[in-house]
């Protein structure tokens, strides 16, 4: 399998994957913190979604869809003690389905880019973390995946069946 190709379907399976652990959360168990100061699933899944098009739109300007302008700031760091839902203006459902749209637009850029340009430098603000393209395509789902390990906490807490 091309390389790729198989950072393509990393990407994708990625995203099944944290479908698979929200499929049935309420929007009200969305807001549960397993402990206090814990961040809820709503916080999280919003701070994927402004993460990824961050990172993408840094390294490659306008290879994923831009947010409404506000939405940086509904799943800000300064908005993880928030348990309002009202306060992050998108449930389950519209986070999950604009989270589609970026990530499908990320597996694009992947499966499009020519192998040297994953060697060339990340986002100068980011360099730190990706130092390269590759690198980058490599960090999102991974921080993805970090995510994930925290809402199956969350998925325990509620009494939830354990996936796998």
């Amino acid at each position: 399998m091309a390389h790729k190709q198989m950072l393509a379907e990393v990407f994708a399976g990625n995203l099944e994957l944290l479908k698979m652990e929200l499929a049935d959360f309420t929007d009200a168990e969305m807001l549960c913190r397993p402990v206090p100061k814990a961040n809820h699933a709503l916080w999280q899944l919003g701070h994927l979604v402004n993460s990824e098009v961050t990172l993408m739109n840094a390294a490659v300007p306008g290879s994923v869809p831009a947010l409404p302008e506000d939405f940086a700031q509904r799943f800000g760091h300064d908005m993880t003690g928030c348990d309002d839902a009202a306060k992050f203006g998108y449930n389950k459902q519209q986070l999950l389905d604009l989270y589609a749209k970026v990530r499908q637009a990320s597996i694009q850029w992947i499966k499009t880019a020519k192998l040297p340009e994953l060697d060339k430098p990340g986002p100068e603000k980011y360099l730190r973390l990706v130092p390269t393209l590759g690198h980058l395509a490599m960090l999102i789902p991974g921080h993805a995946n970090m995510h994930i390990g925290q809402i199956q906490v969350i998925r325990r807490a509620l009494g939830k069946p354990v996936l796998y």
